[in-house]
């Protein structure tokens, strides 16, 4: 497998962005994580989608570790200052899951609180079902675990978006999560975006995540994502979903999360304003209702 490694100096200077980076071996590639905060303290593992890393969640990190909490939060391989393997065909919705959990047994994350948003919910939801004794609880936000036997036609949005990102021959990440947002980012904050992506040869993780979306029975994906629902519909453990007013793709699923697992019952849902990527409006408050629910919940 060939892999392209961003320069260092791409991530030089992001505004609101002075993590430390920390890096793994997954597969043979470097995968890049945060790890902040309190060391010692059961950990938050925030998880990214497309075309986002890390620096999604720079105004959530400081919060949840002045509340105490140590923090995680990778780059998926083919973001951010992760590894990118150059051809489409490099990725895969398991293979994606197998990288997570590979970091997740190199750190020994126990009792673990995920967030994740878009792609970082279909992964993430997975890697909490398949290593259900390491996750204490689960928050969702603008994301979903597709049902295999659920629906089985993709909404119009969803097939304009896949079409774009597998064809266009423009594809500026900055752009995309401001469009996204519910605000329109700064420059700085849209090149911090692109930074990992020096050049077209970067994005192929990129390119490839939309048309990895399982619909149907027929899918690769489809037996391992009808296992993980059979681990949530059974999920007794606190559930927690906190979606966006502004998502035209994914705004409506934390209902249908709600009335299948049952630790979402009696769990304080919110909506909070945003877009798709509701970290860039919210995420102090998204942050804020996370230390809570942990709280309410320990």
């Amino acid at each position: 497998m060939q892999a392209l490694r961003t320069p260092d100096e791409r991530f030089t200077g992001l505004p609101d962005y002075a993590f430390e980076p920390h890096y793994a071996t997954v597969d043979g590639l470097r995968m890049h994580y945060l790890d902040e905060g309190w060391r010692d303290a059961t950990p938050v593992l925030l998880l990214h989608g497309e075309p986002s890393w890390a620096y999604l969640y720079r105004h959530m990190i400081p919060v949840l570790t002045g509340a105490g909490h140590r923090v995680v939060v990778p780059d998926l391989v083919g973001f951010g200052r992760s590894d990118k393997p150059t051809h489409t065909a490099d990725y895969s919705y398991a293979r994606h899951v197998a990288w997570l959990k590979a970091l997740v047994e190199q750190l020994d994350l126990r009792d673990v609180t995920l967030f994740g948003q878009d792609w970082g919910s279909l992964t993430g939801l997975r890697l909490a079902a398949e290593n259900e004794q390491r996750f204490a609880r689960i928050v969702i936000g603008n994301g979903v675990l597709p049902d295999p036997d659920g629906a089985r036609t993709p909404p119009l949005a969803f097939r304009l978006w896949r079409a774009y990102a597998m064809y266009s021959p423009w594809f500026r990440a900055g752009s995309i999560v401001s469009f996204g947002s519910g605000r329109r980012l700064s420059a700085a904050e849209k090149a911090s975006y692109d930074a990992p992506f020096p050049s077209a040869a970067y994005l192929a993780g990129a390119r490839a995540f939309p048309r990895l979306v399982p619909f149907g029975p027929e899918d690769p994906s489809a037996g391992a994502n009808r296992a993980a629902w059979a681990v949530l519909r059974r999920w007794e453990k606190p559930f927690l979903t906190l979606f966006s007013t502004g998502d035209p793709i994914l705004g409506r699923f934390d209902t249908f999360l709600q009335t299948r697992i049952p630790g979402a019952k009696d769990q304080p849902h919110a909506r909070v304003p945003g877009g798709h990527f509701l970290q860039e409006v919210s995420g102090p408050e998204l942050a804020r209702r996370i230390d809570e629910f942990i709280a309410a919940t320990g």
